[in-house]
């Protein structure tokens, strides 16, 4: 694969997301797992996304334990700031003893002494931005981590933070059916020279057309403890007529959906020019991993994104990525008004 950058860090065009080794869509099987991690370096991969909610550090603890011999093969980011507390409950702090708390312990389970790419994995709302991130400042003086970055937040957060310590990256969810970064996300980070890290870029499988509606979903599955309202019976029936013309257009170019919606985002241009985005497809399955990886040797013309953001996008799409509540709480949201 080629390579993008995040501040002085080089990175393969696509990462690896891997919150799915530990849950999320099903548990994974580590063996499997492990596996692989190993074979995602193996074909090119150079980017792996983790956290400390992911799998209450189980998911950490599964990249230490697989990847300890190879460290240097891969950037590595992981997150803080947003756990579970002992009663499972999603819990936001972003207190700077909190965040040093997290990453120490964090580089305990993945066994290294520097993260490469550490996010604030949300942003608190009792604590300002700038302490959040001043914390994050002092953990790059003291070593421990080399680029901070910041998760799900508004473009006036970021150019807050940018004031405070330079913001490496942002990541937020950003796919053919979820367009909010375009709001004004990618003109900021492009203002500041911040990569962008699209997350969920096959819309929680919906791109690949393998997903099913809610109904038909075990409770423990992402899709339906946030309430997706894309995947309610009526809506997903709606929205999975999109994927008539997206099916053809993916045999016509001989590439497989998730491809060519992994494409459309490597083709994503800024106003300079550059490559700036970096997509983490995530997956606990071997076979998607590779399929995804293939994404990076195809090439679209700007007349094939042209069609595609035609084809579908948030005013083609029924229903929004969240519920209103969960929506409401997310910081990036406030990009839309």
């Amino acid at each position: 694969m080629e390579s993008r950058k995040i501040g002085t860090l080089e990175v393969s065009p696509i990462g690896l997301g891997c919150m799915n080794m530990s849950g999320g869509y099903g548990r994974g099987d580590d063996k499997t797992s492990t596996r692989l991690l190993n074979e995602a370096l193996d074909i090119g991969y150079r980017f792996l996304d983790t956290a400390t909610v992911y799998g209450g550090g189980h998911n950490e603890t599964l990249i230490g334990n697989a990847l300890k011999t190879r460290r240097n093969e891969y950037v590595l980011a992981s997150k803080c700031g947003l756990f579970r507390d002992e009663n499972g409950k999603s819990t936001i702090d972003g207190r700077p003893e909190t965040i040093r708390r997290q990453c120490e312990a964090s580089l305990k389970r993945l066994q290294t002494d520097v993260i490469d790419l550490y996010y604030l994995h949300r942003l608190d709302s009792n604590v300002p931005v700038e302490e959040s991130v001043g914390a994050l400042g002092r953990l790059v003086e003291d070593g421990k981590v080399r680029e901070i970055g910041l998760s799900e937040i508004s473009s006036d957060t970021l150019i807050r933070a940018h004031k405070v310590h330079r913001i490496g990256a942002v990541q937020s969810e950003y796919s053919l059916w979820s367009r909010t970064p375009e709001t004004k996300m990618l003109d900021t980070c492009e203002s500041l020279g911040v990569a962008f890290v699209p997350f969920s870029p096959l819309g929680r499988q919906f791109l690949t057309g393998k997903a099913i509606d809610l109904t038909h979903l075990p409770s423990t599955d992402i899709r339906t403890s946030n309430a997706s309202p894309r995947f309610e019976p009526e809506a997903f029936a709606q929205n999975s007529k999109l994927l008539i013309p997206f099916s053809k257009l993916a045999r016509d170019l001989n590439c497989t959906m998730a491809q060519l919606a992994i494409a459309w985002l490597l083709a994503q241009q800024n106003k300079a020019g550059n490559q700036t985005l970096i997509p983490i497809p995530g997956t606990k399955h071997i076979d998607y991993m590779k399929e995804n990886a293939g994404a990076a040797n195809l090439k679209l013309t700007p007349d094939t994104v042209e069609l595609l953001n035609q084809m579908i996008n948030e005013e083609s799409v029924v229903g929004n990525r969240y519920n209103a509540a969960l929506m409401a709480s997310i910081d990036s949201e406030k990009d839309r008004s």
